[in-house]
């Protein structure tokens, strides 16, 4: 188990981060959620022995992870950090970048060791390609091979899919991280990408200003958020006042609300006036007035006219969810 107790850490006098405290289970993945400068980076490097803290610890199992005062080489031999520095050697191939993070005491295991990593990463085509001549998506996933060379125990990763372009992007998630799954890598996954976090962490922390403002499993978090700042970093969100749905006005509370859960009605429900219609693809993203004060979102299977009137229902259990009200215990 990967403990990290951090009860705070400053750069240059300046607070990153406080309260951080949570345990991660082998072979789980966590998420760190937040937006930039919430102190995602700093606690990956601080995990890994780049940045030493004065007033906290890191273990894995009973072997104490120890930071650059301590190693003159950072980082443990149990664990590997992308970051989103690729560190590559850009004057020779794919292949010879992987093969010099092989252990030494196992040349004749190398290249079958080499295609298999070509292939999770997509890039058997480019083997015998120098690393200069890629480009930076490309090298992204090179340096992806190389942290995986060894199959660390633990796996941190900072935004791992920043340069990559979205059609090799969704087939890497899906060759990566069931594959770091089978083979019970404990992985930590900084991204601000909802598709990076959703279909493959267990679990997700959320960061903000530098404190743990939510830990949850996954699909727990993205049903019922705490508050609005996490459920925007899954994308947009609607915060309603309670007043605006009849059955709860006596309540005085907002509730959140995303996009897809409306159902939209010609008849009854929240009356809301269209200002913009947006192509999603598999649907649009409707922004609406409601009064001069409430704008929301909502989706719809077809493109509405700005100015079209429409209204909007939200299911009960969705509100007593949200409200952590069981359901027709207040009606």
């Amino acid at each position: 188990m990967l403990d990290v107790h951090i009860p705070s850490f400053s750069y240059q006098d300046q607070p990153i981060l406080e309260g951080i405290s949570f345990q991660v289970a082998k072979g789980e993945h966590l998420a760190l959620m937040g937006e930039s400068g919430s102190g995602k980076s700093t606690l990956l490097k601080i995990i890994y022995g780049l940045l030493h803290v004065e007033n906290g610890a890191v273990f894995w199992g009973d072997k104490e992870a120890l930071g650059p005062n301590f190693n003159l080489v950072p980082g443990e031999s149990y664990m590997k950090y992308l970051s989103q520095d690729f560190d590559l050697m850009p004057f020779i191939t794919v292949e010879e970048n992987i093969g010099q993070h092989l252990s030494v005491f196992e040349r004749e295991t190398h290249q079958k060791r080499i295609q298999e990593l070509l292939e999770l990463i997509e890039l058997e085509a480019y083997a015998k390609t120098k690393v200069k001549n890629l480009s930076g998506g490309q090298q992204q996933r090179v340096a992806l091979a190389r942290v995986l060379a060894q199959e660390p125990e633990v796996l941190l990763l900072d935004e791992p899919f920043g340069h990559i372009d979205n059609f090799k992007r969704n087939s890497l998630r899906r060759n990566l991280f069931p594959y770091l799954k089978e083979k019970e890598i404990t992985v930590l996954t900084a991204s601000h990408d909802p598709n990076d976090v959703l279909p493959f962490a267990e679990n997700t922390i959320v960061l903000e200003k530098g404190r743990i403002v939510a830990n949850k499993k996954t699909k727990k978090l993205y049903k019922n958020p705490p508050n609005y700042y996490t459920a925007s970093l899954f994308g947009e969100v609607n915060s309603l006042p309670i007043k605006l749905l009849k059955s709860y006005a006596e309540i005085d509370k907002s509730v959140l609300v995303y996009p897809h859960e409306f159902q939209v009605s010609g008849t009854s429900g929240l009356k809301v006036w269209v200002k913009n219609s947006f192509f999603k693809g598999s649907h649009f993203l409707n922004e609406a007035e409601v009064n001069e004060q409430t704008v929301l979102y909502f989706n719809s299977s077809k493109k509405l006219k700005k100015g079209d009137t429409v209204f909007l229902n939200v299911s009960l259990e969705t509100i007593n969810e949200r409200l952590q009200i069981e359901q027709g215990t207040d009606n």
